[in-house]
């Protein structure tokens, strides 16, 4: 539910930004502001990142049906299983080399803004840890799920 508001709140962010470039283009009324792109570029980045996390939650994010969904309890928990480590491992992947991207992050500045990129950087490893957790938990389900249904046929 955070997560929503959080990206939700951002979205609403991002439309300011924007339509201040949008409006100082074309119209003329104020003055154009480089600024406004790069504000929005990393708004947008974050929007992205926390909507992964949403999607990943969801179990939305990394669903593409290749085979049909299995009948049998355990080749339901193979086909989801499999999924699920696989975005585990892409989950600490992304954690581990994103803290070095993040500490590169932290001697960079934006050029229009000065923000340090690390504001921005920062959105790689935090999605990959929230990532692996929320996949974890779901690998968790899935199992509780084959156990329950295990148990109710024999």
């Amino acid at each position: 539910m955070v997560l929503r508001v959080l990206v939700a709140v951002l979205m609403m962010a991002l439309a300011l930004p924007v339509a201040a470039q949008v409006i100082a283009r074309y119209t003329g009324i104020i003055p154009v502001y480089l600024w406004t792109e790069e504000l929005a570029t990393f708004i947008f980045v974050w929007v992205v990142m926390i909507g992964s996390m949403i999607a990943v939650w969801d179990g939305t994010h990394f669903h593409v049906e290749v085979l049909r969904q299995a009948k049998s309890p355990f080749w339901r928990l193979l086909q989801n299983g499999f999924v699920l480590v696989l975005l585990i491992l892409f989950g600490l992947l992304f954690a581990w080399y994103g803290i070095e991207y993040t500490k590169f992050g932290s001697i960079q500045n934006s050029v229009m803004m000065g923000a340090k990129m690390a504001v921005t950087h920062i959105s790689v490893p935090l999605a990959g840890f929230v990532w692996t957790v929320f996949a974890v938990y779901r690998l968790s389900e899935a199992v509780h799920e084959y156990r329950q249904s295990s148990s109710s046929v024999s």
